[in-house]
């Protein structure tokens, strides 16, 4: 369902702004690492915020918004009414039912709107695809080895054993591969289908920060402010 997002797609080549959007791995540092750089470059960060802005644009509740985050639909809420026009889950679910093409779009459409607006960066949601005819865009993902994976999240979770860690993380990498899979032309993970890879096991956040900045710096080499903040991208 590469073509889901064609018909809401901006004319992005109007844009000067920088968007950094990075995929993940599960427990490898995907958020930390976005927020790390959105600070460093003094910009916006937008993970769950995706999910509350298009959740109101498409008029449905956040927790029904969320249960669809990152998921490849179901056969009858989502490959049907690709193909039907219609959703026949909207008889049960009440007059705020949405399909997940209509999540997806809405998502889209609130993607597209903060990279006219703003330089951000922007975690998951397939935004790296979304936004894969803009000029300003910069796409990453994130990886580590599964030891790696399970320190960090029974590090933030505390409460959680290595075996529910591991099971967590390969459960969701499961679901974050169908759900990106399904709606790009692209194979999630894949470094043909990103700008940059990098393993967070291998050097510091801190490393790993510096090393997208100056990446960033040397391909767009007068978006840069004096203070190091991304401005507008001016004309080369």
């Amino acid at each position: 369902m590469a073509n889901v997002d064609s018909d809401t797609r901006n004319d992005a080549s109007s844009s000067t702004h920088i968007v950094i959007t990075i995929g993940r791995q599960f427990g490898s540092g995907g958020r930390e690492l976005g927020r790390r750089l959105a600070s460093a470059l003094h910009i916006g960060y937008y993970d769950k915020e995706l999910l509350y802005n298009a959740a109101r644009r498409a008029g449905v509740t956040t927790d029904f918004f969320e249960r669809s985050d990152e998921k490849a639909p179901t056969f009858f809420n989502g490959l049907f009414s690709f193909a039907m026009g219609f959703n026949p889950a909207a008889t049960f679910a009440g007059a705020t039912a949405i399909s997940d093409d209509g999540l997806y779009r809405a998502q889209s459409d609130f993607i597209h709107s903060l990279a006219q607006q703003e330089s951000c960066v922007i975690v998951g949601r397939t935004a790296d695809y979304v936004l894969r005819d803009f000029p300003g865009l910069v796409s990453i993902f994130v990886h580590a080895p599964m030891d790696q994976c399970v320190a960090r999240i029974i590090a933030r979770e505390h409460d959680i054993t290595p075996a529910q860690a591991r099971s967590r993380a390969e459960r969701t990498n499961k679901l974050r591969a169908g759900y990106y899979n399904f709606y790009t032309d692209k194979s999630w993970g894949a470094a043909s289908s990103y700008d940059l890879t990098l393993d967070t096991s291998l050097m510091s956040m801190d490393s790993l920060v510096e090393i997208i900045v100056e990446y960033i710096r040397r391909r767009f080499p007068h978006a840069f402010a004096p203070d190091g903040s991304l401005t507008a991208q001016e004309p080369s």
